[in-house]
């Protein structure tokens, strides 16, 4: 019955995109909440249409019952979802980053349209987010995950039982190094915090008529804006490098 309605090719491009489409939902750049719903479900069919030969010996015979059918693509849509999470958790490290950094500078006050969330957010989480993006899109960095999407397919075989306990395992350490990352990227800004707070805190005993910590915020502020000039380009530089590593060591490496 299934074969009449679902022609065996059009079967294997939709377990493709059953596959693609959540990760294009939530890829860094492309599953953001401002890029038009169109273009990304345009993007995950014509991927999709070029990965279906690649793949086509690898992907299973289309089942008699429905209930199968249902039940491979539902672990289709978990696989996708599932890598999709792992680039997207990577790339909340600049948001982790920018909130410790506006903490420490004294810009957690300067609230933002976030892009990602479409939501308020701290002015540094913002700027950091919008430049790794633009990053990731000049330095090729998708060329992994289109990679790990294929490898997938081998270590992932449409149809075989799901490592839920491996994938949930890897999403734990995802989350611990992407928290990793932005502390590494916000450390000189803490340290600079740590410095001017302490010094503040021996004025402040030294001048109690005086509100040390209103009078010297734009000190702080002017401080932290100084050391974001002077690390910017050391941190996204970093934060890159642990990017592409995180990829490398999460999405099914070769």
């Amino acid at each position: 019955m299934l074969q009449q309605l679902l022609p065996a090719g059009l079967f294997a491009f939709l377990l493709v995109f059953a596959r693609l489409g959540p990760v294009f939902m939530l890829l860094p750049g492309i599953g953001e909440a401002f890029v038009p719903p169109r273009l990304r479900l345009t993007m995950a069919l014509m991927v999709s249409l070029l990965l279906t030969p690649v793949v086509a010996g690898v992907l299973p015979a289309m089942p008699a019952a429905p209930g199968a059918l249902i039940a491979l693509i539902a672990g289709e849509t978990v696989i996708g979802l599932f890598i999709g999470t792992v680039t997207r958790v990577l790339l909340s490290a600049l948001q982790t980053a920018g909130m410790i950094i506006a903490l420490e500078t004294g810009l957690a006050s300067a609230l933002v349209t976030d892009p990602a969330g479409q939501q308020q957010g701290a002015i540094a989480g913002s700027f950091l987010f919008v430049f790794g993006v633009l990053l990731i899109f000049a330095t090729g960095l998708y060329g992994p995950v289109f990679e790990a999407i294929v490898d997938s397919y081998a270590m992932m075989i449409p149809g075989a039982p799901l490592p839920l306990g491996d994938m949930a395992d890897t999403i734990a350490q995802t989350v611990a190094r992407s928290f990793a990352i932005a502390l590494e990227i916000s450390a000189p800004f803490v340290l600079v915090g740590l410095v001017v707070n302490l010094g503040l805190g021996l004025l402040a005993r030294l001048l109690p008529q005086v509100q040390i910590f209103f009078v010297s915020l734009p000190l702080q502020i002017l401080l932290g804006l100084a050391t974001l000039s002077l690390g910017l380009a050391g941190g996204l530089l970093w934060f890159l490098n642990r990017y592409a590593g995180g990829l490398e060591q999460f999405l099914f490496p070769r």
